[in-house]
């Protein structure tokens, strides 16, 4: 297990263990954060938990020219009952992310410490996102980083109404141009919209 000190680095990713687990400690500076996600890492504990830092093998990815949409989201789409916005509510955004409950974890991620970080991150440009609203109601969305190199590393996502997420994700897909959407890890909701595995160093090649 490796321990981080205050010195901005990262032991070489084929160091992580089976599950992906590559280091704990550090901090959550902005500066950190950035050469992480510059390397394939990512921070993801639960409160009360030190700070990990993980780089699975395999990658959960999205080609975006691999994305599935179902008729029934196409008619979802076609009937226009959402509005989709940028970077409008970032914060209050990243904080209804946190108040998600999700199967199979007892609390968030999403700490007070992580989102102050992650707003940090989108004052400076490197994080953004995609909000997604209801009659003038903010009902689902996603965040993520954005480091300029072609690659959209989501972060989460929440809906309070069926679809609401999907719609978020569909229609930044389809107006972005990035070579490649880091997913992190299996879900059966991004596997239906066309994510796939893909080894870790096929995966850092597109850093």
């Amino acid at each position: 297990m490796h321990f981080l000190s205050e010195k901005i680095e990262f032991p070489d990713v084929s160091e992580a263990s089976v599950d992906g687990l590559l280091a704990v400690g550090g901090d959550l500076s902005s500066k950190r954060l950035i050469h992480a996600y510059a390397n394939g890492i990512f921070p993801w504990f639960e409160d009360e938990e030190p700070l990990l830092w993980w780089s699975p093998d395999p990658r959960f990815v999205l080609f975006p020219k691999e994305l599935k949409v179902s008729k029934s989201m196409k008619q979802v789409l076609r009937k226009g009952d959402f509005k989709v916005t940028m970077n409008k509510s970032f914060r209050e955004l990243v904080e209804q992310c946190a108040m998600m409950k999700r199967h199979g974890q007892s609390g968030t991620w999403i700490t007070k410490d992580m989102i102050d970080a992650y707003e940090n991150l989108f004052h400076l440009g490197y994080a953004k996102s995609v909000e997604v609203w209801k009659n003038k109601e903010l009902v689902g969305g996603l965040y993520g980083i954005d480091l300029n190199n072609g690659v959209f590393c989501g972060e989460s996502m929440f809906a309070k109404v069926s679809n609401a997420s999907k719609v978020g994700f569909i229609t930044f897909i389809r107006n972005s141009n990035y070579k490649l959407i880091d997913c992190q890890l299996h879900t059966n909701h991004l596997e239906s919209l066309g994510a796939r595995s893909i080894s870790r160093s096929d995966f850092l090649r597109f850093l």
